[in-house]
């Protein structure tokens, strides 16, 4: 008897493998397509919800092959439409030292202070306003994505002050983008201060790292699946 489990698990199996993983054509690295993996979830969610639904007129079968092409579809537009912004902002940051990093359905770019402000400031340098503006070019192309901006900083010094900076550091490059064009209900800034390392304090090579303003791109599902 093939199970509804069994059913979900073979759709999801078969969906991976049609896109499964691509190339980056600007660091030569193979990684997981998002549009596959997305298509594969959302092929299990509907196969799952197919296969429990209906009023016996259909088979349980066909049902969960609708409901898991219906997801696939779901899940595989909006992992396609976060890899192409992904593509684009790969290409516009490239020799910039802004990092760009996928996680799930989000695109994190990663802008140390060292390329962003100043030390002690929360005015964004001339290379850091040039970079935005290439960032702002691909996200008024890419509108069904929200934009929340972090800032953080080391450890070093007081944390009131560190977390004062930090929340000026998120407005500078949120004011930035909605100068260049991005709407500002899209975006929204906060600061973390000194609460969130990535790296240990202790060391100088760390503490560069821990100040930094993240911006994470993630969709709004609900305006790409009616695309």
């Amino acid at each position: 008897m093939f199970t509804p489990i069994r059913l979900v698990a073979s759709i999801s199996a078969a969906v991976l493998l049609v896109g499964c993983t691509t190339t980056d054509p600007y660091s030569g690295e193979t990684r997981r397509s998002n549009t596959g993996t997305g298509a594969a979830i959302g092929a299990a969610v509907g196969a799952a919800a197919g296969a429990l639904s209906g009023d016996g007129s259909t088979s349980r079968r066909d049902r969960a092959l609708i409901g898991a092409a219906v997801g696939a579809a779901a899940g595989g537009g909006i992992g396609a439409y976060m890899d192409r912004q992904e593509e684009e902002l790969r290409r516009s940051m490239q020799g910039t030292g802004i990092g760009v990093d996928r996680r799930g359905d989000d695109i994190v770019l990663n802008m140390p202070s060292s390329v962003t402000f100043d030390f002690d400031s929360s005015e964004l340098t001339s290379s850091a306003r040039n970079a935005l503006n290439d960032v702002a070019s691909v996200l008024t192309q890419y509108t069904d994505t929200r934009v929340n901006i972090a800032g953080h900083t080391d450890s070093t010094g007081d944390a009131s002050y560190n977390q004062r900076l930090s929340e000026r550091r998120a407005e500078s490059v949120g004011s930035y983008l909605a100068q260049a064009g991005v709407a500002n209900n899209r975006l929204a800034m906060r600061g973390y201060g000194e609460n969130q390392p990535v790296a240990s304090n202790d060391t100088e090579q760390g503490r560069a790292q821990n100040r930094r303003v993240e911006i994470t791109l993630s969709p709004i599902e609900s305006r790409i699946q009616q695309q």
